[in-house]
Parts: C-alpha cells; structure tokens; sequence
C-alpha cells in the first residue's frame, strides 16, 4: 500500500515538473546589446560620434532624411510551445549630433510604451489592362496563322527556310 502510494505521487511529481518545464516561455534577444557601455551613457555636448561610435559600435540604422540621427534598437521575444512569439521589450536609443561640430545635441529613449500599431492595407493595386480567362489564353492564338508555315518565296530577297 506505501510502495503503491510512493509510487503515485512520484508520478504527480514528475508529471508536474515536466508540465511547468514544457510550458516555460522561450526567450529570444535581438539588436543591439550593451555589453561594456549603454546608450544611456551618451553625455550630451562632451561625446562626437566618433566617441559614440567607440563606446557603443556602428548604430542599427541611420535616419532616412537626416545622416545626423543615429538609431540603437533592441527588442526581447517570449514564445511559448507552439504560439506566435511575442515581444515583451523593446528599447530604441536616438542619438541626433550637431551637423557643424558633430556634438551630441540629444539622447532620447523609446520604449514599446511609445510605439504604435500601424494598421496595413494589404489589398493590390489593380493593374490596366484586359483580363483574358483560361480558355481565352489557350485559344486566343488559333485563326492567326502562327503555326502555319508562311509562303515567302515570291518576295525578293528571301531564302528557303527563312521565317520572319
């Protein structure tokens, strides 16, 4: 009766265990990572971008209109079993220099809080044009004469086989 009950609530034991431990979430790190400095270290006024670039490395992307704003984005994902993975952090560092002396003139950070939901129009622009159907495809050649070989041979300056 003990080595029966023993072995029942090993097996709950065991069952919980594997439970909690397949259900744990599975994180992923991606973008910038702040090993030795953080973005957030950047001095405004005393740091160039050659001392941001030496204390924080090449940044995740530039500004599209203005070479002068540089970007340091890093986002963490939670997946859990088979669902679509969701991002639970995310933290993007802008720095904008001076164009004249390339000062750092400000250092402002986002987080996902600040982000928004852009809804996309995933609709196509319709092209112009006709429309052919199957059937029109496959018959829309009969009746003009391409797979006829053509009589050339009273036209001057044509040879035998010559197709045009």
């Amino acid at each position: 009766m003990f080595r029966r009950a023993a072995t029942a609530a090993l097996a709950a034991a065991l069952l919980a265990t594997t439970g909690i431990t397949a259900c744990a979430p599975i994180t992923s790190y991606s973008g910038f990572q702040a090993i030795d400095s953080d973005p957030k270290d950047v001095q405004v006024g005393t740091d160039t971008k050659s001392t941001v670039r030496a204390k924080l490395g090449s940044p995740s992307a530039t500004s599209t209109f203005d070479p002068n704003v540089w970007f340091y984005v890093n986002q963490v994902k939670q997946r859990v079993a088979f669902s679509k993975p969701k991002v639970t952090a995310r933290n993007v560092t802008a720095i904008a220099f001076n164009k004249d002396s390339e000062l750092v003139d400000t250092v402002n950070t986002y987080t996902l809080k600040d982000g928004k939901v852009i809804a996309f129009n995933n609709r196509e622009t319709p092209t112009r044009g006709r429309e052919m159907t199957i059937l029109e495809q496959l018959l829309g050649s009969v009746g003009q004469g391409g797979l006829l070989p053509q009589d050339d041979q009273g036209v001057p300056g044509s040879r035998p086989g010559d197709r045009r």
